[in-house]
């Protein structure tokens, strides 16, 4: 009776959402017209909002964008994390501890528009100190042009979600057993090699939650291009990432059904690449 709670709140906030995309990506809104006048209907598509979302190239190019960037982003987020984590076990003193644990948190604390909002603020080359520190030292820096761009977003994404993964990853190490680690000590183990052979490996639950976190976060990145796109626009088209094109699919062109068909699409893809990662990291910590 405790677990009723969950899976009435699981159905209404999981399953029948997505029962209803699917429902909406098999019908489509036909225009019939006659004398200057226009009614709509809804009618039965079957596959053809799916056919037509394979053969959009702008879509299929924005999740080759994104799958790119995550390639690059994802390991060096959980690689910095990774490493707070570890020095922070290494710390001595909870009060200490406790400290840089908080102040690596806040950033995650702070709503996603409003971060973008006030990164955006820091790269403006007008109004931004970051543009005149590069001024200062002779370094032209345009944080918005297409070169950069993906940088700057990486960046902001990196400065909010490391405080998330180091604590996952910290709980994790604090779960090791000690006596493992001393025995680690007793063999002659310095601190590099008892984090790489013992720690790591201890903890790899906790990275492959963290990984599939990252990926499925990833190719859902909406909030801080589309803010990005405000300062941008050149840059940052309306199919710069498939949730944007999803977006501007439904609440610009007012294409409900296609944005819903692509809606499924994108989330088949996350699946896909969240089991994928998921057995490979599996197979390799049973080798």
């Amino acid at each position: 009776m405790l677990a009723v709670p969950f899976f009435v709140g699981f159905v209404f906030v999981f399953v029948l959402p997505i029962a209803y995309a699917v429902f909406q990506s098999v019908y489509t809104v036909r225009s019939d017209g006659g004398l200057g006048l226009s009614e709509s209907t809804t009618v039965f598509a079957g596959f053809d909002n799916y056919a037509r979302a394979f053969g959009d190239e702008a879509f299929w190019a924005s999740m080759v964008r994104v799958a790119l960037f995550a390639v690059i982003q994802i390991p060096i987020s959980l690689g910095l994390s990774l490493t707070a984590a570890l020095l922070l076990d290494a710390v001595t003193g909870e009060r200490r501890g406790g400290l840089f644990r908080a102040l690596l948190l806040v950033p995650y604390m702070v709503p996603a528009i409003v971060a973008t909002l006030v990164w955006v603020y820091l790269y403006s080359p007008r109004t931004g100190p970051l543009t005149a520190a590069g001024n200062l030292v002779g370094a032209d820096v345009n944080f918005f042009s297409p070169d950069i761009l993906w940088g700057s977003i990486g960046n902001l994404i990196v400065w909010m979600v490391l405080g998330f993964n180091m604590l996952i990853m910290y709980s994790a190490l604090r779960g090791v057993d000690r006596s493992i680690l001393e025995a680690a000590r007793v063999d002659g183990a310095g601190a590099f090699r008892t984090a790489w052979s013992v720690k790591i490996p201890n903890i790899r639950g906790s990275l492959v939650l963290t990984g599939l976190i990252s990926i499925i976060g990833m190719l859902q990145i909406f909030n801080e291009p589309l803010v990005f796109r405000g300062a941008s626009p050149q840059t940052v088209t309306k199919d710069f990432t498939p949730i944007m094109s999803i977006y501007f699919q439904a609440f610009t062109s007012n294409n409900y059904n296609y944005a819903a068909a692509l809606s499924v699409l994108l989330a088949v893809v996350i699946g896909l690449f969240s089991f994928a990662f998921y057995k490979l990291t599996t197979r390799k910590a049973n080798s």
